[in-house]
This record gives structure tokens, sequence and C-alpha cells, in this order.
């Protein structure tokens, strides 16, 4: 008898949707190169784990597909009360560099502000 092959696990899909800017701000990752999310959550995530989201923007009907990794991790009961969930790096390509630049163009004036986010 053979052994099937091993199986990598399947990314796990998460929906987000972020209704106002304001939670878009909050959960934006400017510091990756390709842009990132922040998605609160209680599931268990390790570093590099891929992560399938499907991300729906203020005032946008469509929802963004990415193919994400979890580049860090907030564990429950952090520090300053600091939401548990994972960062999601966007990977670097096309689709997630428009992405990026179209929540950049949401936020507009609010990427300068000085306001405290969920995020590094």
């Amino acid at each position: 008898m053979s052994t099937p092959p091993p199986t990598t696990p399947r990314p796990s899909v998460i929906q987000l949707a972020i209704k106002e800017k304001a939670a878009l701000y909050a959960a934006y990752i400017p510091l990756f190169t390709e842009g990132g999310i922040f998605i609160p959550t209680t599931r268990d995530y390790r570093l590099g784990d891929d992560v399938y989201v499907l991300l729906s923007l203020p005032d946008d009907p469509q929802r963004y597909p990415v193919a994400g990794k979890v580049a860090w991790v907030t564990p429950p009961k952090a520090a300053g009360n600091r939401t548990q969930g994972v960062g999601i790096r966007f990977p670097a390509d096309e689709k997630s560099r428009l992405l990026k630049l179209k929540i950049e163009e949401v936020l507009g004036a609010h990427l300068a502000s000085e306001r405290p986010t969920q995020t590094i």
C-alpha cells in the first residue's frame, strides 16, 4: 500500500468588510512595501501561514481577493489593549499594487495622521 502524498493545508479564507475610513485607517499596514491589512481574529495563526482574504472597502461594492501571508500575530490579551488578530502582507503582484493604491486613495490625508492604529 502506498501512502498518499503529503498535502499542504489549504489557506484559510477570511472575509473582511471594512465599512468606514477610520476602520480602514486602523487596519491598513503601509509599512509593508506591498501593503497589508490587520484582521481581527481569535483563530490561531503562525507567521508565514497563507491566508486568502476577500476584502471589501468603504463605499465600494467590489470585493478584492488577496492571497497574503501572516506577517505578524497579535496574541490574546496583548499589551496596550491591542486587538487580537493577524497582520497580512499582500503579495508582490500587480493586483496587490493596485489594491494598495486604491486603499491609499480612499484614505488620502488620513495616512499622514498621528492617530494610533491596530498595527505597528
